[in-house]
């Protein structure tokens, strides 16, 4: 019994095993990019002003007013922001969108967001700027439809208040109520329609601003060949492509600058898109066609750079795709109040 009780002692004794320490996390690579990628692009500017147009405050404040202004419609339903609505990043989610009585265009509304710096506006590039593409619209009979200009500035006439903000807006011009100077108002709110996003602090230098799979996903996106035509401030809407680059395009219906001029040699030809903000701007091309955004870079990958992206490629780009959504100016783009009808004001003409 004693040489027992020994045993059971001394094994008692005995040191207790040392706790199994847990593996150390290793370090995720850091992912680095070359400055000369970088090179190819810019931040975004705090506004997209240009040297031949006028702005001041009582400009911006009167474009702000008239972005907004439904009687601008033959039925007075339809505003700018009907289709470019900027508390939605600038679009309406539509493939096309409704315009008078309900009748849709062939494409996309692109959004108002940034589009002042592109170089041209429309996706067939058919006005140069945003003040002239502010004209188009409100005339065109599927979309505002209002019958001429005369009419437009017969309406604005009517409703009492603007003619102040006219006045302020335009203080050398006798008569200011005009249909150039309704465009240059517009132009002036949107050429503040800016929308900085972690990409800018980025490339402003501060290199918490993206993540890893951001920073994984822009090179991915450079060694593919997006930034061929997807590059500058914008990220896009620098030049004209064709549309099925290398492998045709699924649809010809569209033929984009093609039907515009005339001209078979620019058939599928349409503006590059910005890409700013595509994460909130489906659905995608200038139909409209595709929602998906995975799917459209594929689209992309095939039809323009004649590559099969792979799941993680499409996933990379993906990830530096949701650096360039920006901020909305929300207290610029706060829609204001309309000045009341007046007696006078025509009533809606839903014919």
């Amino acid at each position: 019994m004693l040489s027992l009780l020994l045993v059971l002692a001394c094994e008692t004794e005995k040191p207790a095993p040392k706790p199994v320490e847990a593996p150390k996390p290793v370090a995720a690579p850091v992912v680095t990019i070359a400055k000369e990628k970088l090179s190819l692009f810019g931040a975004l500017p705090a506004d997209m002003k240009a040297d031949k147009y006028a702005s001041t405050p009582e400009l911006v404040a009167l474009g702000r007013v008239l972005y907004y202004e439904n009687r601008l419609s033959k039925n007075q339903d339809i505003s700018c922001n009907s289709c470019h609505q900027l508390d939605a990043y600038g679009q309406d989610g539509q493939p096309t969108s409704p315009g008078h009585k309900g009748q849709r265009g062939g494409r996309n509304s692109p959004t108002s967001y940034n589009a002042a710096g592109h170089f041209v506006q429309f996706w067939d590039g058919r006005a140069a700027d945003v003040e002239a593409q502010a004209k188009g619209p409100v005339l065109n009979p599927i979309e505002m439809a209002m019958p001429g200009e005369k009419q437009v500035v017969a309406i604005l006439k009517s409703i009492p208040g603007y003619e102040a903000m006219f006045k302020a807006a335009f203080p050398n011009d006798k008569d200011p109520i005009t249909y150039d100077n309704v465009a240059l108002a517009i132009g002036a709110f949107e050429r503040g329609l800016v929308t900085p996003a972690p990409w800018d602090r980025f490339l402003a230098g501060d290199q918490t601003a993206l993540t890893e799979a951001q920073k994984k996903g822009f090179n991915t996106y450079m060694d593919v060949g997006c930034a061929t035509c997807h590059s500058g401030t914008y990220v896009g809407g620098t030049m004209y492509q064709k549309a099925g680059l290398v492998v045709p395009w699924p649809s010809t219906a569209d033929k984009g600058r093609g039907a515009l001029n005339n001209n078979e040699a620019e058939n599928f030809m349409f503006k590059v898109p910005g890409l700013r903000n595509i994460e909130k701007t489906a659905p995608y091309f200038h139909d409209g066609s595709v929602a998906d955004l995975d799917e459209a870079v594929r689209m992309m990958g095939k039809h323009q750079l004649g590559k099969e992206l792979t799941p993680e490629q499409v996933a990379d780009i993906r990830a530096f795709l949701g650096a360039l959504t920006g901020e909305i100016p929300a207290s610029y783009v706060a829609k204001p109040a309309l000045p009341e009808s007046g007696p006078k004001t025509p009533k809606p003409d839903p014919s």
